[in-house]
C-alpha cells in the first residue's frame, strides 16, 4: 500500500504510475484501487463535451488558469482516440495544455478510448478516483466529440458542459444529441465569429421549450473566446454556482448515487469480461458450436459461463 500512501499525499509520480497500472490491468494496482475509492468524493467533477474543432482543449487550458487563480488544485482527464498502432492516446498528454505542466497542483492525463463506445475509456472513472484521492479540488473530464460519448461523460460528472461554436451546424447537431437534455452549462466558444447571435437564440429557444421542474437548475449560456481568455472567469463562476446549487438542493447526492450505480454496472461488466477471458477455451468453443447447431440457446449458454469457475 506504499503507492496508495504516496497518492494520498499528492505524489504526482505515484498517481501516474497507479493510473498506468490500472490501464494495463496490473493486479497490484487494481488492488490499490480499493483503498483509493475510500478516499474519494471530495472533488467536483466537470464533464466537457463538444464536436472536434469547438476549442474544448483551449477552453480547458484557460479554465485551468481561472481555477488556479482561486487556489484550487486541478485535475484533467482527457479521453483521446486510440492509435491503431500503439493502442495509446494519439494526442498524448495534451500538448495544447502543456503550459500548466510545471504547476505541481495541476495534473493532466490523457487516456485512450480503446474502442469503447462513445469514447469513454475503461480507465476513465478509475483515473478520476485517483485524482480525487490525491487531493484535487476540481477534475475536468474532456471527451472526444463522438455523439454518445458526450452523454457518457455527462453521466460521470457533477456539472456537464457542452461547447459549441458558430457556423459548424451546431443548431442541427443539438437537436440530435442527447447531451442537450443533460448539459448544465452551454458554452458558445469563438464568440467573435459571425453567427454567434443566431446560435445563442437557437439555444435559448430550445432551452425554453425543454420541460424542467420549477425547482431545477436553469442551464446557463456563456460566451467565450478561449484563445484570449475572454469569458472564462464568468464560466468558472457559473461552474461554482452550479456546484452550490447541487449541494443546497440535494441534487449532488442524487447525481452521485446515480454515478455509483453506473460504476457498479461497469465493474460487473468488467468482472464478467475477465471471467470470460479466463475460461477454458475448448469449453467455450463447444458452447459456441452448440449454439450454432441450435442445441442450446444464448441465455442458457450464458448462465453456464457465469456459473462455471474460471480456469486455474
Amino acid at each position: 500500500m506504499e503507492l496508495l500512501s504516496r497518492v494520498l499525499n499528492g505524489d504526482a509520480l505515484a498517481a501516474a504510475r497507479l493510473i498506468r497500472g490500472l490501464e494495463d490491468g496490473v493486479a497490484g494496482c487494481v488492488a490499490e484501487l480499493e483503498g483509493v475509492y475510500l478516499h474519494t468524493g471530495h472533488a467536483h467533477i466537470v464533464g466537457i463535451a463538444g464536436a472536434p474543432g469547438a476549442g474544448k482543449s483551449t477552453l480547458l487550458g484557460s479554465l485551468i488558469g481561472a481555477f488556479r487563480k482561486r487556489s484550487m488544485k486541478v485535475g484533467v482527464v482527457a479521453v483521446d482516440p486510440t492509435s491503431p498502432f500503439s493502442g495509446g492516446a494519439i494526442l498524448g498528454d495534451r500538448i495544447r495544455m502543456q503550459s500548466h505542466g510545471v504547476d505541481k497542483d495541476v495534473f493532466i492525463r490523457s487516456l485512450a478510448s480503446r474502442g469503447w463506445k462513445g469514447g469513454l475509456s475503461r480507465a476513465t472513472i478509475n483515473t478520476v478516483h485517483v485524482l480525487d484521492a490525491m487531493g484535487k479540488d476540481i477534475i475536468f473530464v474532456e471527451a472526444i466529440g463522438s455523439g454518445q460519448g458526450e452523454v457518457d461523460v455527462a453521466m460521470v460528472a457533477d456539472t456537464s458542459m457542452l461547447v459549441l461554436v458558430p457556423g459548424m451546424g451546431d443548431e442541427i447537431q443539438m437537436m440530435k444529441a442527447g447531451i442537450l437534455e443533460v448539459a448544465d452549462i452551454f458554452v458558445i466558444n469563438k464568440a467573435d465569429r459571425e453567427g454567434t447571435d443566431n446560435l445563442n437564440m437557437a439555444l435559448e429557444t430550445m432551452l425554453g421549450i425543454r420541460n424542467r421542474r420549477t425547482d431545477d437548475w436553469k442551464p446557463k449560456i456563456v460566451l467565450t473566446e478561449a484563445i484570449s481568455d475572454k469569458g472564462t472567469e464568468q464560466l468558472a463562476d457559473e461552474i461554482m454556482e452550479h456546484k452550490a446549487f447541487l449541494c443546497s438542493s440535494g441534487q449532488m447526492a442524487v447525481r452521485r448515487r446515480e454515478r455509483a450505480k453506473l460504476e457498479l454496472t461497469v465493474a460487473v461488466e468488467s468482472a464478467l469480461r475477465n471471467h470470460l477471458e479466463q475460461m477454458d477455451q475448448c469449453y467455450l468453443d463447444q458452447l459456441v458450436d452448440d449454439l450454432a447447431q441450435r442445441k442450446t440457446d444464448p441465455r442458457s449458454a450464458a448462465l453456464k459461463v457465469i456459473n462455471l469457475p474460471p480456469q486455474g
